[in-house]
C-alpha cells in the first residue's frame, strides 16, 4: 500500500487534504500524474496544509458570494409561457435550459446543469426550481407557467 495526500476531492476516496492509503499502481498511474494527490512525505504534508488553508479561505469567500446571489435569486419570479391543452397540461415542457435562458434575460448567468428539477415542468401554475450555487448554498426560484 502507498500513502498519498489528496489535493482535490476524489469520489469514493476522500476529501482534499486527506491522507489515504491506495494501491501503488492506482497512486503512481492515476493519482500522481493527474495532479490529484501528492506522495505522503513530510515536505508534502506541509505543502498540503498550506494549500488546505488557502482552499478553505477561497471556499469561504465563494460561499459568501453564493449566499449573496441566493438572496438575489430568492426575490426572482420567472414567468414562462407554453401552449397548453385541457386540464392545464403543456404540449411541451419547461426544462432547466428554459429556466437558465429566462434567468439570463433577467441578468443572472446560471449554468443549466446547476438548476435542479426533478422532472421537466409539464403543467401550468406555480413551480419551484432549485439552483446549486455552491456545495453548501442552494437558491430557490419561483417559476410561474402560464398559457400562451
Amino acid at each position: 500500500m502507498m500513502e498519498v495526500i489528496l489535493r482535490e476531492d476524489v469520489k469514493s476516496l476522500g476529501k482534499a487534504g486527506d491522507l489515504v492509503r491506495v494501491k501503488p499502481g492506482y497512486g503512481r498511474n492515476y493519482l500522481l500524474p493527474s495532479g490529484l494527490a501528492y506522495e505522503a512525505t513530510e515536505g508534502n504534508k506541509k505543502r498540503i496544509a498550506a494549500e488546505t488553508r488557502a482552499r478553505s479561505a477561497r471556499l469561504d469567500a465563494e460561499r459568501d458570494g453564493a449566499q449573496a446571489r441566493a438572496a438575489e435569486l430568492a426575490a426572482v419570479e420567472l414567468r414562462l409561457t407554453g401552449k397548453a391543452g385541457e386540464e392545464g397540461r403543456l404540449f411541451g415542457s419547461i426544462t432547466a435550459a428554459d429556466i437558465a435562458d429566462a434567468l439570463a434575460a433577467r441578468g443572472f448567468e446560471v449554468d443549466k446543469r446547476r438548476i435542479e428539477l426533478e422532472q421537466p415542468i409539464k403543467t401550468l401554475g406555480q413551480h419551484t426550481a432549485g439552483i446549486r450555487l455552491h456545495p453548501d448554498v442552494r437558491a430557490e426560484v419561483r417559476v410561474d407557467v402560464v398559457a400562451e
